[in-house]
């Protein structure tokens, strides 16, 4: 765990001062103590949902715990989700225990979509807000890794979706994606640490919570064992590869621009895994959210199957209204309507 923590903060934090997201479960328990260990300096941040009962007495149990540990502060961050999925809002209060001993108030927010999403929005965006331009060390383990390539896989979303999460992803940093979680679990008994247990992490009504438990076991079984090794294996090779395809991507983005749209010629005649690549960036940076592969080929067949058809809808714009990707005069254009 120590030796996993020290390469990343050699490869992206050499001057050894990190914040460290710790919910008081084994993995982050665990990735707090080597930073503790590794890092010269690191600040606590906890984040209570309000979800279930006791949970501000849990954020303030992990807390003092990263006091113990040696960070040199520990900050609760509370924010309230709204039971119906609506969204939520930020907490008025934002506490600090520990060496700082200071408090302040954060502003109200709104996140859309169901409770889970709209908990995770809310919790990166007050880890965000917090971390005073820290990087943010994160406990995503290898066996993290596995079930999100799994879970890109059943979507069929493409390779994007299946090379998992990055070691860093600024501010986001994830130093134990080579580390199983049953190692953090031996860290925190070795440290005599009896680690805090969310019942949502064995709630079988969560899809992730159905890979962990009933689909990766039974894979193990099956194949013979090293299954999870072998998907974060899969996610690294296609990270290193669409790392390649993006940079090419970018190269080709900066030749086909024409003003606010992108011309025709120059994309219809690029290998199609760079010219999606080129659209979904294009249609990132104009506004559309939550695009899928379906939208993409939508988009591209303007450019490749022109048949004279409409625009295609590809998501809302910051204003509310829907944006709308077309084709006119050979160029690729997007509208709102």
């Amino acid at each position: 765990m120590r030796h996993a923590v020290r390469e990343w903060l050699g490869r992206y934090a050499p001057d050894g001062v990190v914040a460290v997201a710790l919910s008081g479960g084994a993995d982050s328990v665990a990735l707090t103590a080597a930073a503790c260990a590794e890092a010269d300096v690191v600040d606590a941040l906890t984040v209570d949902h309000g979800l279930q009962p006791g949970s501000a007495e849990v954020a303030a149990a992990a807390a003092a715990l990263a006091s113990r540990l040696g960070c040199r502060s520990a900050r609760v961050l509370t924010v309230v989700v709204e039971r119906a999925g609506q969204g939520l809002d930020t907490a008025d209060r934002n506490s600090d225990i520990g060496p700082v001993g200071l408090s302040d108030r954060a502003g109200k927010a709104r996140y859309p979509g169901g409770p889970e999403a709209a908990a995770r929005r809310a919790r990166y965006a007050a880890l965000d807000e917090a971390r005073q331009g820290l990087p943010v060390l994160l406990g995503h383990t290898l066996d993290d890794q596995a079930e999100t390539v799994l879970l890109g896989l059943g979507r069929g979303s493409g390779a994007r979706s299946i090379r998992g999460m990055p070691e860093f992803d600024a501010p986001w940093g994830r130093p134990l994606l080579g580390v199983r979680r049953s190692v953090a679990r031996e860290l925190c008994a070795d440290l005599g640490i009896t680690p805090w247990e969310d019942p949502h992490n064995s709630a079988p009504e969560f899809t992730r919570v159905r890979l962990r438990h009933e689909v990766l076991p039974l894979l193990e079984d099956v194949l013979g064992g090293g299954v999870a090794a072998a998907l974060a294996r899969t996610a690294a090779h296609l990270r290193e590869d669409g790392e390649v395809l993006d940079a090419l991507a970018g190269e080709l983005l900066a030749v086909a621009r024409d003003g606010d749209g992108l011309r025709i010629e120059i994309l219809a005649t690029a290998a199609p895994a760079v010219r999606r690549r080129v659209i979904r960036e294009w249609l990132l940076e104009r506004g559309a959210k939550s695009l899928t592969d379906s939208n993409l080929r939508a988009v591209e067949a303007l450019v490749t199957r022109w048949r004279g058809q409409g625009g295609v809808a590809v998501g809302g714009s910051p204003s509310g209204t829907r944006l709308v990707a077309a084709r006119e005069h050979g160029r690729l254009i997007l509208g709102s309507e």
